[in-house]
């Protein structure tokens, strides 16, 4: 679940944005470049993302109460959400600053000490973005995964725009730098994008992913060489929290003590497969018809 542990890592990461937009913005002045501009200005992007993330990842970490009886976990939602639509307002951004200086080139200056500044910068970014994946597999946190795979795009990112600056200064070509801000755009377009489909996924309920349906299909599978059944079985993921439910179909001559104790025992080795997992189970006998009454998907 998310946790105090996991705000400690959105901090990090709105550190790492401060001290980014601070050398980048230093590279861009150095050297008048519009592609470190855009470099510049997906960094203050960085800055937003982590900051809702940060609120987003405080929410989150709320227990279920009376009006929230399944939690705040989709919160996080909304914070990878927003911070894909910064992305594409910055991606716009950067386009306008590319399409002028493609009109109206200008020459770069102090091109060497520019991308050292920026290389630093990208440095910083690369290490921050390796330890929020970790915090994010740790947590199970989707806006932590979301910051990480963003500064990971920006270290790719400044990748290029290094390589593409280095090889104006070289070439004396001024209209690859514009044209290097509108891949950086592009870049981030897709970027964003992806951080918005995820999180209409998220908030649309959508069922877990394959390799939780493995696991969770797995933990079933003992259960059904013993003679039992299941059914209904329907899952969706909200942020840390995964909720499965299903019927356990059992022999119609057993006690209700003896279904109670295996549709336990079938819950816990779910958890067990998802941790976290939020499971509701409902017992019906064996070849009843009434017990298959209720199977499609809307009852």
């Amino acid at each position: 679940m998310p946790s105090t542990g996991a705000s400690k890592f959105a901090i990090l990461s709105i550190a790492a944005a401060l001290a980014t937009i601070a050398l980048k913005t230093l590279a861009w002045w150095i050297t008048g470049s519009v592609g470190l501009l855009s470099d510049a200005i997906e960094g203050t992007i960085n800055l937003a993302g982590a900051t809702v993330a940060l609120a987003m990842i405080t929410v989150a970490a709320r227990p279920p109460d009376e009006d929230h009886a399944f939690g705040y976990t989709k919160a996080e939602y909304f914070a990878s959400g927003l911070e894909g639509t910064l992305i594409l307002i910055a991606a716009v951004a950067i386009g306008i600053a590319a399409v002028d200086r493609l009109m109206r080139p200008q020459p770069l200056e102090n091109v060497g000490a520019g991308l050292a500044v920026s290389a630093a910068a990208a440095l910083i970014n690369y290490g921050v973005a390796r330890r929020l994946y970790q915090a994010s597999r740790h947590y199970r946190s989707i806006a932590l995964e979301a910051d990480a795979r963003h500064l990971m795009t920006d270290v790719w990112t400044t990748g290029g725009v290094i390589a593409g600056v280095a090889a104006v200064g070289l070439t004396g070509w001024t209209r690859l730098d514009p044209l290097i801000a509108l891949a950086v755009a592009a870049n981030i377009v897709w970027s964003g994008y992806r951080l918005m489909q995820r999180s209409i996924h998220g908030l649309l309920d959508r069922a877990l992913p394959p390799d939780k349906m493995q696991a969770l299909r797995g933990a079933l599978e003992r259960h059904r060489a013993r003679g039992i059944d299941f059914h209904a079985l329907r899952t969706r993921q909200a942020g840390a929290r995964s909720f499965v439910t299903l019927h356990v179909l059992v022999p119609a001559d057993w006690t209700v003590a003896q279904g109670h104790h295996l549709a336990h025992e079938v819950e816990m080795d779910i958890r067990a497969a998802l941790p976290d997992a939020v499971v509701m189970t409902h017992v019906e006998p064996l070849g009843y018809p009434e017990s298959y009454q209720d199977v499609d998907l809307d009852r």
